[in-house]
């Protein structure tokens, strides 16, 4: 086995982009913490066993993004048992799709707790632990063209991904001058078995969206 890069931690890395940026960052030579709600345990301890495969090291640490102290003991472990955290990816989000008067605040706050909570919490959890190394790092969220225009029956998804760019905006400004750089990707329509599912539904309600 090489050197180890570093150590990247990727929530909702079971499936999804998720699991093919923790492939990707284990072909660049990173050792991986594999996160994800208890429900999908095996499906981590898959995408494990191929990174082991491919000479990396794996762990898997299965969290909630949304309980706060969840997520600081996740990422105590990820230092303690794999050596530090330089790559935090705040990937884990859900969606659902909803005209805005049939959304339900338990719709909007399940939404909203994951996908900007959650990674409110990674962020800040993340960036402690790359401050007292002091050697730099990169903390990377999920955001989404959803995160930059409005799209039907997206409301509480859209204001997710929204506020996403703007919390990782505020970041990078805060946290640049430790060597911490703070980004986001904004992907549009992808092939994973929630993307797929969403513009489905979203093309049948709303057909002139895609037209031309």
């Amino acid at each position: 086995m090489s050197i180890s890069k570093g150590i990247a931690l990727i929530t909702g890395s079971a499936q999804g982009i998720g699991r093919s940026i923790a492939l990707r960052l284990a072909k660049d030579g990173y050792d991986i913490a594999l996160n994800d709600i208890p429900s999908k345990y095996s499906q981590l301890r898959g995408v494990a066993d191929d990174i082991d495969r491919s000479g990396r090291k794996a762990l898997v640490f299965v969290a909630d993004v949304t309980a706060e102290e969840q997520v600081k003991g996740m990422v105590q472990e990820v230092a303690k048992d794999l050596g530090g955290l330089d790559v935090m990816v705040a990937n884990a989000g859900v969606a659902r799709l909803l005209p805005l008067i049939s959304t339900e605040l338990k719709d909007w706050e399940r939404i909203m707790n994951t996908n900007a909570r959650g990674t409110f919490l990674c962020y800040k959890y993340a960036a402690e632990q790359m401050i007292k190394q002091g050697r730099a790092g990169r903390i990377i969220g999920a955001s989404s063209l959803a995160g930059k225009t409005g799209i039907p029956l997206t409301s509480a998804y859209c204001a997710s991904k929204f506020a996403v760019r703007g919390l990782t905006q505020s970041a990078a400004l805060e946290l640049g001058r430790y060597g911490i750089t703070v980004n986001a990707y904004a992907p549009g329509h992808i092939q994973s078995p929630m993307g797929k599912s969403l513009w489905k539904r979203i093309h049948v309600a709303h057909p002139l969206l895609h037209s031309g």
